[in-house]
């Protein structure tokens, strides 16, 4: 298993995961620009095995903040580490981003999603907010946190 940057050629492997990892799946009119690094803020990382691509994570480094956009993978290789090394992969992207780092990473999950929130939990990332109704079925987002540096009350990495 080995992780690295998503190209145009991942478009078909990411839309397939967003189909299967997600209720309310991005579409490629939102995806491709992402790929082709048409997006300046936005970076696509994905992970691989001999059949392919297993997942990816998406990250978007505006100011202090990195937000975690996506991050799915593939049911034959989930309880595996795959998210977590790919979850690690972007925390380093954004640590060491070219502008000025962020000092913390943000993300949304369903609060109905329990596998998630305890994922994120043991990745230090703590909740500091909801949004009622976020999702198109009226489940609530958990706003989760996670330091990335002295500027945000934590520790770097």
């Amino acid at each position: 298993m080995s992780q690295r940057p998503a190209t145009p050629a991942d478009l078909d492997a990411v839309l397939a995961l967003e189909q299967e990892c997600f209720p309310d799946p991005w579409g490629e009119q939102l995806i491709a620009p992402g790929l082709a690094g048409e997006l300046p803020t936005v970076t696509y990382l994905v992970s691989e095995d001999a059949d392919g691509v297993t997942g990816y994570v998406v990250v978007s480094i505006a100011g202090d903040i990195a937000d975690l956009q996506r991050l799915g993978v593939t049911q034959r290789v989930r309880r595996t580490g795959v998210a977590g090394k790919l979850l690690d992969l972007a925390i380093t992207t954004a640590i060491m981003a070219e502008r000025r780092p962020p000092d913390r990473m943000l993300i949304e999950v369903r609060a109905d999603n329990a596998d998630a929130l305890a994922f994120y939990a043991a990745k230090d990332f703590v909740e500091i907010d909801r949004r009622p109704r976020y999702y198109s079925d009226g489940s609530d987002a958990v706003i989760l946190r996670r330091s990335l540096g002295l500027g945000c009350g934590g520790r770097r990495g």
